[in-house]
Parts: structure tokens; sequence; C-alpha cells
């Protein structure tokens, strides 16, 4: 359990840099350069990453809460919502991503809740709570500063991100999910 907490630690530690004290990350840019701050960024990042992954196995997998077996279905709508939100952070802005502001974290945010619907182990619970709680907080932190969000683009872009993200999502559902999360979906 203690290399998944660490795991989670040290990510959310270094992905809360930018998020909270941004005076923080520049003085760091200044001081080593962007390449080398991006660099150990993505290392830091990595290694939790990793922590978290290898700390799955033993963290503690009791279960705090059930739920209904009709919220599998709840999850898996918000699932699609996600993905395609996802989706459209990464394609030409449209008016999903526009109406959205943030569509990267609201993908994050909605995974997250999905996910605590259906799984109430403690590790479970640790770490979707910790990617919410994340995501909420990094949400709030875009809206103090006035982050810029993207202007709508054509309807065709919505589209894309819905073909995208309907790809994903039978993917993951039908293949990939058995291989990231050890739980075969179909």
């Amino acid at each position: 359990m203690m290399l998944f907490i660490i795991g989670l630690i040290v990510f959310f530690g270094v992905h809360a840099v930018p998020v909270i004290a941004r005076g923080r990350r520049q003085a760091l840019i200044a001081k080593l350069g962007a390449g080398p701050y991006k660099g150990l960024y993505a290392l830091a990042a990595l290694a939790g990453f990793v922590l978290i992954v290898v700390g799955w196995r033993s963290a503690d997998a009791s279960q705090l809460y059930a739920t209904p077996v009709y919220f599998r279905h709840i999850n898996y709508a918000l699932m699609l919502i996600a993905l395609i939100s996802l989706a459209a952070a990464y394609a030409p802005a449209g008016r999903i991503a526009a109406g959205v502001k943030h569509p990267m974290l609201a993908a994050v945010k909605i995974w997250a809740f999905a996910h605590l619907l259906v799984n109430g182990e403690v590790r479970s619970v640790l770490l979707f709570g910790a990617f919410l709680i994340f995501a909420v907080v990094a949400r709030i932190s875009a809206k103090k500063r006035d982050a810029p969000t993207r202007a709508a683009g054509p309807w065709r872009n919505d589209v894309i991100a819905i073909v995208v993200g309907v790809a994903a999502y039978a993917g993951i559902a039908l293949f990939l999910h058995q291989y990231i999360a050890g739980v075969a979906l179909v």
C-alpha cells in the first residue's frame, strides 16, 4: 500500500505545481530552462505513475461500499461522454470544446466520477478520488486565472471528436480495458 500512496503523492504533487504554484513553476523554468524543466517534470510524473501501477496490486482492496449493478450502465454512458470530451480536447476546436471550456479536465472529472460509481474498494476510491479532486482543483484554478478557452469552430470538428471518442470507447470496452485494468467489460 505504501508504494501506491507514494505514487499518488509524487504523481499529483508534480501535477499540482503548475496548477497551484504557477510562480514556482515559472521560477523553475527560469532557473533550469524550459527543456530541462519539462524533462524533469515528465520523469517525476512517470515515476509517480509507475509507483501507482506497481503499488496497485498490494494496495488495500477491501470494500468500502457496494453499488447497485445498474450503476455499471451509468458508468458506461458517462465514459462515452468522457471519451468524446477527451477527443474534443485534442481535435480541432469545435462547439464541444468551446462549450465545455476545458474538455480535458471535464473528461478526467467524468472518468473519475464514473469509476467511483462502480468501484468501492479502498484503492479505487483513493485513485479515482485523487483524480477527481485534482481535476476539480485544476478547473477552479483555471477559472480564477481566466485561462484562455477555445473559440467555437465548425461543427465538422465536433463530428471528428465524436467519431474519435466513440472509436476509443469501442476499443476500450471491447478490448483494452481487460489489459489496462484487468477487468473485461464485455
